[in-house]
């Protein structure tokens, strides 16, 4: 398989982002049942939630494959290539395997669409997401972990043979395309649950509790829920991540590590072990306490509170609202509770529908300096936008003309006893995982966009000195 090939593949299927974002199921399940169904070849855990669902994923899967499942695992955004959407086990899916597969959907597509099945062609998700489930039915997977994109009741990923519904959180979010209040967002998330699955809820709102419990009581999906059903205990953090130990209803698994920092990662793994829990007990399989504390052990997600580099520390996140930068912000000052905000640097950059000054507001106590860089999207804010957003927020702010460029003033810029945080979007996080990743793996992150330029970096009080 070529580079060629493989991105000549990638335009083709990147294309489709222009389709946008189209709530509903029809498309997604006449092409799946042009490809004879593979969604229905495998047993699912299926995830939702305003955040915390793609570690909560990755930890499951983690979790099934120490106990030598051959497990599928289905995760969104990207960050470093497309190929980490869909794996199994712990390796990517193979780019001749993409390549295959965007053939495969686009003729089945193109079948069902001459046949009248469907009325238009799948968007860039629901492609992507047949070839996930095709792919892990062709591999003969004996389970998969399928995180949701959007909401839940009409997501593309809602057609799965799923027996463990899980709900992470639920945030006011895309209130676009769910609902104005919690009540309604929770009402498109409880859409995953189905008659004959379990269901795992984490901590939620009032107002989205009860929509969730009736949901479920409607549909007989017995629910555990966090810090009711589940306890986390004991939680000590180290420099490498962080030991505790995870209660559910019968059992305890004590000491458990996961290579993760931040506080609410021991949350995500008590809602990813009792996923699994209730899993296994559908399916027969017999969890081991050993197997368990392994899968955690080996769980890798970058770009999530990653430590990347020591002396200086530098973090990468992909927090992108209020509610995720403040749960970061409260994360970094347990990690590094001596770090100086005066030798400490932020750099940041976001989309423009993004809530960049309440985000700079929950970071703001962490440094006095940030670095605004422009993000490889059409839909990014430009630094100019971004400085006005930081104005009274931080004393010192710089504007770069690229995230690289940001990262090394951010760098030069940060003492001894401080650190540079680079977050506010994937696109961002991932445009750096690139630089240091495969140099083979084309920048598709939003095709056909160039980033857009600021000025020459400047500071505020240069802009103020030069009147």
């Amino acid at each position: 398989m070529t580079r060629e090939e493989y991105r000549a593949a990638l335009d083709d299927l990147f294309r489709r982002r222009r389709f946008g974002l189209r709530p509903g199921l029809e498309t997604v399940q006449g092409i799946l049942a042009a490809l004879g169904h593979p969604e229905r070849q495998f047993p699912a855990v299926h995830i939702t939630g305003s955040k915390g669902k793609g570690s909560t994923a990755v930890m499951a899967q983690s979790i099934l494959t120490a106990h030598g499942l051959r497990t599928g695992l289905f995760t969104s955004p990207h960050l470093a290539t497309y190929r980490e959407r869909a794996r199994i086990d712990h390796r990517l899916i193979p780019r001749s395997a993409v390549v295959d597969g965007i053939r495969r959907v686009e003729a089945a597509a193109r079948e069902t669409e001459a046949a009248g099945t469907i009325d238009r062609p799948p968007t860039f998700f629901e492609a992507t997401t047949v070839l996930a489930f095709d792919w892990f039915a062709r591999e003969e997977v004996d389970a998969a972990v399928v995180e949701v994109g959007i909401g839940g009741r009409l997501d593309s990923t809602n057609v799965l043979d799923a027996r463990v519904g899980v709900i992470t959180t639920i945030e006011l979010e895309h209130t676009d395309l769910l609902g104005p209040d919690l009540a309604s967002i929770a009402r498109e998330k409880a859409g995953i649950f189905h008659r004959g699955m379990t269901g795992v809820v984490g901590e939620l709102p009032a107002e989205a509790r009860a929509v969730v419990e009736a949901t479920a009581t409607q549909l007989g999906v017995p629910l555990w829920h966090a810090e009711k059903e589940l306890r986390v205990e004991g939680r000590t953090l180290g420099e490498e991540g962080q030991t505790f130990t995870v209660r559910v209803p019968g059992r305890s698994f004590p000491d458990l590590f996961v290579p993760l920092l931040g506080r609410f990662q021991p949350g995500n793994a008590a809602l990813a072990l009792a996923s699994v829990v209730r899993f296994a007990q559908a399916s027969g399989l017999e969890l081991s306490d050993e197997k368990v504390a392994a899968g955690l052990a080996e769980v890798r997600w970058p770009g999530r509170l990653e430590r990347v580099a020591k002396r200086p520390e530098l973090f990468y996140d992909v927090a992108h609202t209020p509610e995720s930068a403040t749960a970061l912000a409260q994360s970094l000052a347990e990690i590094s509770p001596l770090a100086s905000p005066e030798e400490s640097t932020i750099v940041f950059g976001c989309l423009r529908e993004k809530d960049a000054g309440r985000i700079l507001d929950a970071l703001s106590p962490l440094a006095r300096t940030v670095v605004v860089v422009p993000v490889h999207s059409d839909r990014g804010a430009r630094p100019s936008e971004l400085r006005l957003a930081a104005f009274g927020r931080f004393p010192r702010i710089v504007e770069a003309r690229s995230a690289a460029e940001g990262l090394a003033i951010a760098r030069a810029g940060t003492g001894p006893d401080g650190f540079t945080l680079v977050t506010g979007s994937d696109y961002l996080v991932g445009e750096l995982l690139r630089e240091s990743g495969d140099p083979d793996e084309p920048d598709l992150s939003d095709p056909g966009v160039s980033s857009p330029q600021a000025a020459t970096p400047r500071s505020s009080a240069d802009r103020r000195n030069s009147g």
